[in-house]
């Protein structure tokens, strides 16, 4: 779930704002990521699948939104957030890790095994459930030091065939 340079274009009055997004765990961001009227915006292309860009439609219209370009620049400010977020989950934390993945993706379930085995000493618990006939939600419960916690959220999102990972933790008090 990393984000890789150029994911992001200039939507600030940083040039080199792409430049400033460093790892999970690492000081992060410039957080000024307000919008600005004037000249300052970048065009960026991209390729999704019919069915999602129709459930992002859908999304759009029921929220109001005058544009896709409008959704997609919230969208993003969702996930700077997210990752700014992300990025303060230190210490020793209790937490739960959910994910929807496409079960009929080839080798999938293999690597995700591979992952959960290689991450046993965080992983208390886990629960599966079959959604549809192609979709499972798995809900992992974890107990560590947060970077390993991201680490391994991390991991499970960056195989192919994962639709979603999110890690929920909240920190461990003396």
């Amino acid at each position: 779930m990393g984000i890789s340079e150029g994911c992001i274009t200039k939507y600030n009055r940083n040039p080199d704002f792409s430049k400033t997004l460093k790892p999970y765990g690492s000081d992060i961001l410039n957080t000024d990521t307000t919008m600005t009227m004037d000249d300052d915006l970048s065009r960026i292309g991209i390729s999704l699948p019919k069915n999602l860009l129709d459930r992002f439609d859908e999304i759009l219209n029921y929220r109001g939104y005058s544009s896709r370009s409008e959704g997609i620049r919230d969208a993003i400010r969702t996930y700077i957030t997210y990752y700014k977020w992300m990025s303060d989950v230190k210490g020793e934390r209790e937490g739960v890790i959910t994910m929807v993945y496409d079960h009929d993706q080839r080798n999938l379930l293999t690597s995700l095994m591979d992952v959960e085995h290689e991450y046993h000493d965080i992983i208390k618990a886990s629960l599966h459930s079959h959604v549809t006939d192609e979709r499972c939600l798995e809900v992992i419960l974890v107990h560590g030091d947060g970077s390993k916690l991201k680490a391994l959220a991390e991991k499970l999102m960056s195989h192919k065939g994962v639709e979603s990972v999110k890690l929920t933790t909240i920190a461990i008090e003396d």
